[in-house]
């Protein structure tokens, strides 16, 4: 829409981008010429993450996918010959942004991964507190919110939402009792996401044993502690 408004133009390959671009078009309204600076921030809301180590590593994420079509220059996923082309129907590993890369030009589709199956949404209806979550995807949350727009399974997203809920509480209990063993045992199972929170609450109960063996709970401010002498009359 950027292009065809400001130069009459469009292209089927033009591509989404996350940084700013702007361009000017000039249009004269009766007897007088109007210069219009028109700015395209679409994508800015992707820049947040952009430089987040976590999210770059929940891109990392092997997905299976198969190829829909014919595509060449990829040749590097099939070992079996020499040939630089991969043939539809071949099922491959790859990251996770290389399949929506590949997603994005209707080459592939992407397969359910494993660590939201079948099995694990059975255990998490089950008992969500005491599933080992990080050993199926160290960024189950991130990664799951990523990968529920790109396939066709609706569950997902409501999958996430009970897990969390169901794990929250046990995540700050633990942290608030952090020495007890079975707190320390639990910790394995936890998701980076989940171990952020973990160490956030860790954080603020030390905080606040600090502030109550640090003095008094209450003092007087400084402002208040002056005394003014009244004036004889």
């Amino acid at each position: 829409m950027f292009s065809r408004f400001t130069r009459n133009e469009f292209s089927l390959e033009s591509r989404s981008t996350i940084g700013v671009e702007f361009a000017t078009r000039t249009a004269r309204v009766g007897d007088q010429v109007v210069k219009a600076q028109i700015w395209d921030t679409a994508g800015q809301e992707r820049m947040t993450n952009y430089y987040d180590i976590d999210d770059i590593l929940a891109e990392e994420e092997l997905v299976r996918a198969v190829f829909q079509r014919t595509a060449s220059g990829v040749g590097i996923f099939e070992c079996s010959d020499d040939t630089d082309k991969v043939e539809p129907g071949t099922e491959v590993e790859m990251p996770f942004w290389l399949a929506c890369d590949l997603l994005a030009k209707e080459a592939v589709r992407i397969i359910v991964p494993s660590c939201f199956d079948t099995k694990t949404k059975d255990e998490i209806g089950a008992d969500a507190a005491h599933v080992d979550l990080r050993g199926r995807c160290t960024f189950f949350y991130e990664f799951g919110c990523k990968i529920a727009r790109l396939i066709d399974d609706k569950t997902i997203g409501p999958l996430l939402l009970v897990a969390f809920r169901a794990r929250y509480k046990e995540v700050l209990i633990k942290a608030f009792t952090a020495a007890s063993t079975v707190a320390i045992k639990q910790l394995p199972l936890l998701t980076q996401e989940e171990m952020k929170l973990f160490e956030a609450g860790q954080s603020s109960t030390m905080a606040f044993k600090k502030w109550r063996m640090g003095g008094p709970r209450m003092q007087k401010a400084h402002v208040l502690g002056r005394t003014r002498k009244r004036k004889p009359t």
